[in-house]
């Protein structure tokens, strides 16, 4: 039988970050983030970095990630990144309208392997409407990741809630 187990719900409100940490261990190698909110300030994208066993950011160039638009409004466009400080693109908001909602999975957070996101996103860009993503990424390091922050590129987010849920086959 599968499980899904909630490990952590974060709230917060008028900031330009957050951080979730001490989630990752040995218990699972597979983590389903579920988040939503509003941003504040402007138009942007949402940032990933991993967090270290110590809490520190992972911030070596070693993120590659590729991201697919998928406009409500006008042409499909991609973004791709390689030897990154963090995981860019995950989703966008504008403070003026519905908000966002982002669903990611988390793979080999812990172990000595590379760990891998892959995600979906639906965000209000403006009144021409919205930009949805699917994403996928990987950290090419074996560094073991404790946790993850968030980061608005500019501006802050009204609120925003983040849920972390670990995913594990009990037989």
């Amino acid at each position: 039988m599968s499980n899904l187990r909630l490990i952590n719900e974060t709230t917060a409100s008028s900031v330009s970050s957050v951080s979730i940490t001490d989630v990752f261990s040995s218990d699972y190698d597979i983590y389903k983030i579920e988040v939503v909110g509003q941003g504040a300030g402007s138009t942007n994208w949402s940032r990933l970095e991993f967090l270290n066993t110590s809490g520190s950011t992972i911030s070596t160039s070693n993120y590659d990630f590729a991201q697919h638009e998928i406009k409500t409004y006008g042409s499909f466009s991609e973004n791709r990144t390689t030897n990154n400080s963090q995981f860019l693109y995950l989703w966008i908001d504008n403070d003026s309208a519905g908000g966002f909602g982002n669903t990611m999975y988390v793979f080999n957070p812990m172990s000595s392997a590379y760990t891998f996101i892959l995600g979906q996103s639906a965000g209000e860009f403006s009144t021409s409407g919205n930009v949805n993503t699917k994403y996928i990424g990987a950290l090419t390091e074996t560094t073991q990741a404790q946790g993850f922050t968030f980061v608005r590129a500019t501006g802050t987010y009204n609120n925003i809630t983040v849920r972390t849920y670990g995913l594990r086959v009990d037989s």
